[in-house]
């Protein structure tokens, strides 16, 4: 008998992790090498609320919080659903956890019954599927494909709803691909939730602020209030506020719900990092100026990466509305051998060959559930970013 958990063996490393470890391996053995896998942003956490965190620190706040979070960080948190989208919460419906995958993993250990199954649409982020067989359940995974601009359709998630679907997970912008749904798109799938009563949502918001061109936010129960007493809507502070280390996440919803979360955190981590919680209470209340600011960046490296990335051959780069992510397809390289003698069967072959033999690292499509396609984090210079395509066009002339 295996001294390792039996539940262990339903659940795989996360493989973008993996990508950016080989990559930082190579790098110090010497290598060449640029890392296209990290989803954080390059920017440096603001003043404002690193000069919080430091205040938080002088002011003797290092002790135990509230096991979900200090109340006023959990006012912040209500301000900020009412001003940015419209819903109405109280802070009884608040949690606050370790980053935004804590909060999901604390929804589904506190939900997930054998047997229960979780809609997932693909491309998802890696975390979502190992996160449900953890917890017990069956991932459900429903493609959305590049035609569809990798946008699940209310006919597809009709599809695989079943007597036994406990949640949807919900995550626009996305990670892998940047896609957004409007409200109009929105509003088709949460029709055929209406439907569903016994289906509840779980929507990924964290991505929310960094959207481009005219692109408009819209999260479910800000589409659809019917929906509010179903719906935790998940968010934190990681993107947006280049505060990925700081690790804080959080979500809102209905009040057994949250209690059951509590409940969950409190005999596994308890609190959140006190002084990352005062930092976080300045992200949210203080200025939001650098938000649009930065998002020019990232909208200039979107525009770079898709035209150089369309300008190589035998890849196809949808725009995304939003995230900093592209997720182009090699349908056009799949068969081919490349100039080292790689025969490019799938897309996990693509990029392995595409790091031994140009440096470049990026995450394979088999990853998030789709194929055969790879992601793309621009969220790193211009100069780095116009290299790698470069290397990428390189790489894909030289395929035969």
């Amino acid at each position: 008998m295996s001294f390792l958990s039996t539940s262990l063996a339903r659940v795989k490393p996360s493989p973008t992790i993996a990508v950016t470890n080989m990559a930082n391996e190579l790098k110090a053995a010497g290598r060449d090498v640029i890392g296209l896998g990290a989803g954080e942003p390059d920017f440096d956490t603001p003043q404002n609320i690193k000069d919080a965190g430091k205040a938080a620190i002088d002011a003797g706040k290092t002790k135990y919080t509230a096991v979900d979070g200090i109340p006023e960080l959990k006012k912040a948190i209500v301000a900020k659903f009412k001003r940015d989208n419209g819903l109405d919460y109280d802070t009884t419906q608040v949690t606050v956890a370790n980053g935004g995958k804590q909060i999901l993993i604390n929804a589904l250990m506190a939900t997930m019954n054998p047997g229960d199954e979780v809609i997932i649409p693909a491309p998802y982020w890696v975390s979502y599927p190992d996160m449900v067989l953890l917890a017990g359940g069956e991932p459900v995974i429903a493609e959305a494909s590049i035609q569809t601009g990798f946008k699940l359709t209310a006919d597809q998630l009709e599809a695989a709803i079943t007597p036994r679907t406990k949640w949807f997970i919900f995550n626009s912008p996305s990670n892998p691909t940047g896609a957004g749904y409007t409200a109009a798109e929105l509003k088709e799938l949460t029709d055929v939730l209406l439907r569903h009563p016994h289906v509840w949502v779980m929507t990924d918001d964290m991505y929310e602020h960094l959207v481009y061109d005219d692109f408009e936010f819209a999260t479910p129960a800000q589409v659809e209030p019917k929906l509010y007493n179903r719906t935790l809507t998940c968010n934190g502070v990681s993107k947006a506020y280049a505060m990925t280390g700081w690790r804080i996440g959080y979500a809102a919803g209905p009040k057994e719900l949250i209690g059951a979360m509590r409940k969950i955190q409190s005999q596994s981590t308890s609190n959140p990092c006190s002084i990352s919680q005062w930092a976080a209470v300045e992200a949210l209340d203080g200025t939001q100026d650098y938000i649009p600011e930065n998002n020019k960046t990232f909208k200039r490296r979107r525009d770079l990466v898709v035209g150089m990335l369309n300008d190589a051959q035998g890849i196809s780069c949808p725009k995304p509305e939003g995230a900093f992510y592209v997720y182009p397809s090699i349908a056009g390289c799949i068969g081919k051998t490349s100039a080292g003698g790689t025969k490019i069967t799938d897309d996990e072959a693509f990029a392995k060959a595409l790091l031994e033999e140009k440096g470049v690292a990026v995450v394979f499509g088999a990853a998030f559930g789709l194929s055969p396609n790879f992601r793309v984090s621009y969220a790193t210079s211009d100069d780095a970013l116009t290299e790698a395509c470069t290397r990428i066009q390189d790489f894909c002339a030289g395929l035969s």
